[in-house]
């Protein structure tokens, strides 16, 4: 899936914006998708925006034909005062400017329609596209993650619907009025002079012509910009984030002196670019206003020829004013149009990503299962070219403590996720009580697991709703007796609003180590058959790990544990460590079997063992 990111557009001067827009690789089927797939559903809402739509765009275009009516009333009735044969009614303007109120607020009342039903529209079909968005995340294998950054799926769920949501708001309405307009103020113009409205149509290609000139110049001016504005972003974050290494490192100085080389390179191109913009719109009023002055001598004209009122000439002058409008309009629900159909291509193929299937047909029971792990020539690849676990064997009863060590990149984490099925096997099986873990849906089988990782995950909720993450139904007693098992309800206790403290902001004091006991906590809670660490106490100090040790042992007696670990002190009493190098069990055995031995493990404790010695 193609992954394009959505930048600010520049801003600064006025009138017309020379912005390259962003183009969808397919933008009749994507729209055709949003249409079928979304917009569909809202089928006479839609049709009863767009008739008060019209209606609104009628409502106005009539006023300045009826206002000018106003202007020539005035005008006679002037002249009519001079040759002493009459005066001005009053009346008669009275109930001009009367119709032209009522008509304005019966376009405004339905502007005001048609815009509360199409926001209405625009926030329910963000609603739903959200919706589908977390739904589909659910669904989505491990893998397909580990091919996209954080931010590339953020992105999408934030700025790609946001872009959806807003320009599907503005666009709808915007292109029906527009049209509307254009045709409404042809007949309107043409109804006065048609020689005035040829005139006036002379002057578009005039002012195309300067634009698009002007486009041509600052396109490569405006692309540089963008370019420059994300390194110049990307240097902030990076510096910022990295703030802590900068000073360490002394490294303030050439940090600076490469902001300010890309910030150097952003002024010109931004002032270049601005500049050749902001140069439009004066182009384009001076273009107008000679046209202004032709339309009204030429109007004098016919006016003193008896052809048109006085009144018809201010119309025409606003008809022509107003004219423009609804074109520059066109041209930006054009750039909106492509950015939200580009948006809309990210979010389907995201949509349209290959689902991990939850369930499949007769799976089998979990109930009853004791935890005999079996791992039979197992061998798997994240990529077809690079095969991570080789050839695993290994047969693990239930309730036994099995330790998994080895070097760094042996596979001892891509193991956990295979018996917990984020990944599937390339080939072999692991089984568990004799049955393929293929057998089970997928929920069911990592209801049989506690995992707590290396990483701490907790939510922005209160420390009371993480612990019981695993377990909704658990009673506070229960929750209290888990974090009193992981040595954390005594800190708990201490915070201001104990177990109901939202983590969060507020939580900015609790260390790593702490929020690593709530995780531990939670394990405790969820009381799983099968338990997996992931260098569980790594942010923990060496007396709470010990503290955590006796609790986990307690917990872990008559369960089947998997222990990832590289302090290999901690895994001494382990039943069976599984020792793995490159992907294969090298060895396995006790800790004094292994150390007999001397083989590879060894090499692992006495190193660990020796960098102990030398930091003391």
């Amino acid at each position: 899936m193609a992954q394009n990111n959505l930048r600010r557009p520049p801003v600064g001067g006025r009138g017309a914006r020379a912005i390259p827009a962003e183009k969808p690789k397919d933008f009749k089927g994507t729209t055709k998708k949003l249409i079928k797939d979304y917009l569909a559903n809202y089928k006479l809402a839609i049709i009863i925006v767009i008739v008060f739509a019209i209606g609104s765009t009628i409502f106005t275009i009539v006023g300045p034909k009826i206002l000018g009516n106003a202007t020539t009333e005035v005008y006679n009735g002037i002249i009519n005062k001079l040759s002493n044969i009459g005066g001005i009614d009053f009346s008669k303007i009275a109930s001009i400017l009367l119709t032209l109120l009522v008509l304005y607020i019966i376009s405004a009342v339905f502007s005001f329609i048609q815009g509360f039903l199409m926001t209405g529209i625009s926030q329910k079909i963000t609603y739903k596209i959200r919706n589908d968005i977390i739904a589909k995340i659910n669904h989505l294998p491990m893998h397909f993650f580990d091919k996209r950054t954080n931010g590339e799926v953020l992105s999408i769920i934030t700025n790609d619907i946001d872009t959806i949501s807003q320009n599907l708001n503005q666009s709808v309405t915007q292109i029906i009025t527009s049209i509307c307009t254009i045709v409404g103020i042809l007949i309107m113009m043409f109804s006065i002079s048609w020689i005035m409205t040829l005139i006036s149509l002379f002057i578009l290609p005039i002012t195309a012509i300067i634009v698009k000139v002007i486009v041509s110049k600052s396109q490569k001016y405006f692309q540089a910009q963008q370019d420059y504005l994300g390194h110049v972003n990307g240097q902030v974050e990076e510096i910022y984030g990295g703030h802590t290494i900068v000073k360490a490192f002394n490294g303030e100085e050439n940090a600076i002196n490469e902001f300010e080389k890309a910030n150097d390179t952003l002024y010109h191109s931004a002032w270049k670019s601005q500049f050749l913009s902001g140069l439009i719109h004066p182009l384009m009023n001076f273009v107008a206003n000679i046209g202004y002055v032709i339309v009204a001598i030429l109007g004098g004209y016919l006016a003193i020829k008896g052809r048109i009122t006085v009144g018809n000439i201010q119309s025409f002058i606003q008809y022509n004013k107003q004219f423009t409008q609804p074109i520059n309009q066109i041209a930006q629900v054009s750039a909106m149009l492509q950015a939200m159909v580009a948006a809309a291509e990210r979010v389907f193929a995201f949509l349209e990503e290959k689902e991990e299937v939850p369930t499949i047909a007769n799976p089998h029971s979990v109930k009853g299962l004791r935890g005999n792990v079996t791992f039979d020539h197992v061998q798997f690849a994240y990529d077809e070219d690079r095969i991570i676990i080789n050839d695993f064997n290994a047969k693990i009863k239930d309730g036994q403590k099995v330790a998994i060590v080895g070097p760094t990149g042996a596979g001892k984490t891509t193991m956990v996720k295979l018996l917990m099925r984020f990944y599937d096997v390339t080939n072999g099986a692991i089984l568990i009580d004799g049955h393929n873990i293929k057998e089970f849906d997928r929920g069911e089988l990592r209801k049989m697991f506690g995992m707590v990782l290396q990483d701490t995950w907790l939510f922005g909720g209160t420390i009371r709703d993480n612990i019981k993450y695993g377990n909704p139904d658990a009673t506070d007693n229960e929750v209290i007796e888990a974090a009193k098992a992981a040595h954390v309800h005594h800190f708990i206790k201490t915070l201001p609003k104990s177990y109901d403290m939202v983590l969060g902001e507020e939580s900015s004091n609790i260390s790593a180590g702490q929020k690593q006991l709530m995780t531990i906590a939670r394990v405790i809670l969820a009381n799983p058959e099968i338990l997996i660490l992931d260098e569980a106490t790594s942010s923990i100090d060496t007396r709470t790990e010990q503290q955590i040790q006796d609790a986990m042992d307690n917990l872990m007696k008559g369960r089947t544990s998997f222990i990832i670990a590289h302090r290999l002190s901690t895994i001494k009493n382990a039943d069976i460590i599984l020792v793995m190098n490159h992907g294969d069990i090298v060895e396995q055995g006790t800790h004094e079997e292994l150390l007999a031995k001397g083989g590879f493990y060894a090499e692992l404790y006495n190193s660990q063992f020796e960098e102990c010695e030398d930091e003391n």
